[in-house]
């Protein structure tokens, strides 16, 4: 067998599963009805204990809903408590599912309420905040064992419709999605970084006059980050352990992962390292890479 077809991931021959969830606000309604677009046979607000008897009836006949998607909240209120049970229960029988998670700033949560004029459902007689810590509470296992988080704070409906689609459109991934994304230290890490590489080491930029207004798009400021001491060899050492990081992810059946590189402010260093990085990856068999800037032009 060559190494290329050892790579190429295998689609299951049984039923897919995947179980949504994530906070309230978020966008589990939006990423749904995606899922629902592209052929998947969406339940949603299914109490957890109900999971197994809905997965044993749909492997009966595999053939008849070969995607299934399982949409379960805090709108089940106690109910909801037992999902980490009903999700142990499902993998000690021996059933694959992944877990979509779905996440967002407190503040856009809080605003997503204010405009919808909604209550938080485990607010009770408190305050929106009040109701997105104790979810946060009750979700942190959950999100902390997700194959897939998604963080829909700068994402609108139509945005993360298309993130959605792009994961799990046809028949479900294919390929190993990559998401190399720089960042800006100073606002903060991705929450949904999977792995986070720090490029501060690197000279930076903006003490360069003329390439302060410039930024890791542009060949002068590219040519002087990659150049710098140490750059190269850190990106051929960085890609060179994510290698077996990726096939152990297609053996897990583990299809997207967030790559974050970051410097100070998001605009030199770790845009120039991120389009680089991304550009080394995309060369590997198997995967599917995209580059974004969180913040880019945000000073």
């Amino acid at each position: 067998m060559t190494e290329a077809t050892s790579l190429t991931p295998v689609k299951p021959t049984e039923s897919e599963l995947l179980v949504v969830t994530g906070m309230s606000g978020a966008g589990r309604s939006t990423a749904a009805n995606a899922l629902e677009d592209h052929g998947w046979y969406v339940v949603e607000n299914l109490p957890p204990q109900m999971l197994t008897t809905l997965t044993e009836l749909v492997a009966r006949t595999p053939q008849s809903i070969p995607k299934l998607a399982v949409v379960i909240d805090v709108r089940g209120k106690e109910l909801f408590l037992d999902i980490k049970a009903a999700l142990d229960g499902l993998r000690s029988a021996g059933v694959n599912y992944r877990v979509l998670f779905l996440d967002a700033d407190d503040t856009v949560l809080v605003r997503r309420f204010e405009q919808g004029r909604r209550p938080h459902p485990l607010q009770g007689d408190g305050r929106i905040l009040d109701g997105i810590a104790a979810e946060r509470d009750v979700l942190k296992d959950i999100r902390y064992s997700a194959d897939i988080v998604i963080d829909t704070s700068e994402l609108n409906v139509h945005a993360l419709a298309t993130s959605v689609t792009e994961l799990f459109s046809e028949s479900g991934p294919i390929v190993l999605r990559l998401n190399v994304m720089s960042f800006g230290f100073k606002y903060g890490l991705p929450v949904d970084a999977n792995y986070v590489a720090d490029v501060r080491f690197i000279p930076n930029p903006h003490w360069v006059p003329v390439l302060r207004p410039q930024t890791g798009l542009d060949e002068p400021v590219r040519d002087y980050v990659l150049g710098a001491q140490g750059a190269g060899d850190f990106i051929d050492r960085y890609v060179h352990a994510l290698v077996p990081v990726l096939d152990g992810y297609r053996r897990e059946n583990k299809h997207y992962a967030t790559i974050a590189v970051g410097c100070t402010g998001g605009k030199h260093r770790s845009v120039a390292v991120t389009e680089e990085i991304a550009q080394r990856l995309a060369q590997l068999p198997g995967v599917q890479v995209t580059a974004h800037h969180r913040d880019l032009g945000r000073e």
